[in-house]
């Protein structure tokens, strides 16, 4: 049998969003398991970082919204790979815009799907050739709320469903050239996107209009009940290495639920009644879980 670590060497993988969070978990546990990691980040600071822990990573200047950046991006690591292409892609870089519907702008959700949804589609449409090239592995990384919503994060998940529909669709159209696809659904993550996210939950209840008043109380409770929450998170190095299997699997899974809050959440969406389903969850805001 071929070790993770063995399977990975010389292997050239782009990681975006690794500034943080889960993309700096993957960017350095692939490194460590020798690939030859290109991290994409938004500041030469983060990149600097990155190198400080691992000085094999390269750091890769690229903003998911900006096709400058995104081509950039692609002739660096093209110069770097050569004949040999790009044998993974791994596309992590996403936001979360959390909040009543009703209070969103819609410059709010355009936002959250700019970079969510038309950010990886871009980049992915970008690396294709390079992935082409080494008949690689495309990773997605989903959510938890790609399998159910929530109050306050309605649009944030219907990102991740459209990534959800988006990462089938790709895998069969890419199987004639044998790139494989897979989505990872992490549970509750206790990382930098929704510490951001919550921060600006917290202007947006300093607001005085009428629309926003009316979300005040159940908006205070979401934020105490997400506090709770983050004492049983998954943790973003769980997260690297379901990534890492995806990369190095000979038959790698399709998707990958990462976490027991998942594989609690995933079935009772799937087979409950939508009733059901919405007292549990309204229980759930009110109890924790």
């Amino acid at each position: 049998m071929v070790s993770i670590r063995n399977s990975a060497v010389k292997r050239a993988v782009f990681v975006t969003g690794a500034s943080s969070g889960i993309g700096k978990a993957c960017a350095l546990h692939l490194d460590r398991l020798g690939f030859a990691v290109f991290a994409g980040v938004r500041k030469d600071a983060d990149g600097a970082g990155l190198v400080a822990e691992a000085p094999g990573i390269r750091p890769v200047i690229v903003d998911v919204t900006k096709s400058d950046t995104i081509a950039a991006a692609v002739a660096e690591v093209r110069i770097e790979v050569g004949e040999s292409g790009l044998y993974g892609l791994v596309n992590n870089a996403g936001i979360a815009v959390v909040g009543p519907i009703e209070t969103l702008t819609a410059s709010d959700i355009r936002e959250q799907f700019d970079v969510n949804v038309v950010g990886q589609l871009a980049v992915t449409q970008a690396f294709l050739p390079l992935v082409r090239q080494a008949r690689g592995r495309i990773v997605i990384m989903g959510s938890i709320f790609g399998l159910l919503s929530c109050p306050f994060v309605g649009v944030y998940a219907a990102s991740k469903f459209a990534l959800e529909a988006l990462a089938d669709a790709l895998r069969v159209e890419l199987a004639p050239w044998e790139i494989e696809v897979s989505l990872i659904e992490p549970g509750r993550m206790a990382t930098t996107i929704w510490g951001k996210s919550f921060v600006a939950m917290e202007k947006m209840q300093t607001r005085e209009d009428e629309v926003h008043a009316l979300y005040a109380a159940s908006m205070t409770l979401a934020r105490k009940k997400a506090e709770e929450f983050a004492r049983t998170c998954t943790s973003p190095q769980r997260v690297a290495r379901a990534v890492a299997h995806a990369l190095t699997a000979r038959r790698p899974k399709t998707r990958y639920k990462v976490g027991r809050d998942v594989r609690f959440w995933a079935p009772l969406r799937r087979h409950a009644p939508d009733r059901l389903a919405d007292w549990v969850i309204n229980l759930m805001l009110r109890m924790g879980a």
